[in-house]
């Protein structure tokens, strides 16, 4: 089954049998669930057997995102020399810019990019590498990724080796923030966290005490609803900017700096 977000709270499902469905039941089933119009608009067809996450991908055009342009293969050579091309290949891992939470952390990374240097970056949640990718290209500067999922993890790294950032990318596998390679590179600068809002508010605390004073947090996989639930879980942040795209919803949030404060073993930058 694929589940796609085309906007305005709109989503298309499209489904696939080894056999031919009923399609009264299938009808049905949906009718139940979803009321008859949504039942009369379902569309059957055969259909050859294909690579679906790659031809899915295949006919996506380019996002740009700021300075950011995520694209496929088919539109490598078309990318200006003035933007940074990512090009993110086909695969399970979640990321090719097109979803709003995506497409919102780029938003918010070009416009840090702008601002004071970032030299410690922590990409929670990495999945197609998208990123960790998009930040190691604009600031070329070390980045460290995680993910959960093993599949990910390979997919990111492939893609960063694609998109000459593997000497800045490391990607690990990765749950919370507790490992000692996670914690041995902190107080970090930048966090980008594309998840979901339980692991979040989960990792608010622990997260928190990894960033440097001034740190940019970006938090994502937020529905616009759950916003405000997200910015009470980091008290320890000040909500600095919010962008809202298809009904999904980035936070920019910065740890203040207090006066004479300092974080043990490194010095924070001015």
């Amino acid at each position: 089954m694929a589940l796609v977000d085309i906007g305005t709270g709109r989503w298309q499902v499209a489904m696939h049998f080894r056999a031919p469905p009923d399609e009264k039941i299938i009808r049905a089933l949906v009718a139940a669930v979803a009321g008859d119009a949504a039942a009369k608009a379902l569309r059957f067809e055969r259909v050859a057997a294909k690579d679906w996450v790659r031809e899915s991908l295949a006919g996506l055009a380019p996002v740009t995102a700021g300075r950011f342009i995520v694209h496929g293969a088919h539109d490598r050579a078309r990318i200006p020399h003035n933007r940074i091309g990512i090009e993110i290949e086909a695969a399970l891992a979640f990321g090719t810019g097109h979803h709003g939470t995506t497409r919102g952390c780029l938003l918010a990374l070009d416009s840090l990019c702008k601002s004071r240097p970032r030299r410690r970056i922590l990409d929670l949640g990495t999945g197609s590498g998208v990123l960790a990718i998009a930040a190691a290209r604009a600031l070329r500067q070390p980045v460290l990724a995680t993910d959960i999922d093993g599949s990910a993890v390979r997919a990111a790294r492939a893609n960063a080796a694609l998109n000459r950032a593997g000497s800045f990318v490391e990607i690990i596998k990765a749950d919370g923030v507790t490992g000692e390679q996670i914690r041995e590179r902190a107080p970090y600068d930048l966090v980008l966290a594309n998840i979901l809002l339980r692991p979040l508010q989960r990792l608010a605390a622990p997260l928190t005490r990894l960033t440097a004073p001034g740190a940019r947090v970006v938090l994502s996989g937020l529905l616009a609803s759950q916003a405000n639930a997200a910015i009470a879980a980091y008290r320890g942040l000040a909500l600095e900017r919010r962008i809202d795209l298809d009904g999904w919803t980035t936070l920019v949030l910065v740890r203040r700096r207090r006066p004479g404060a300092s974080v043990a073993g490194r010095h924070a930058d001015p």
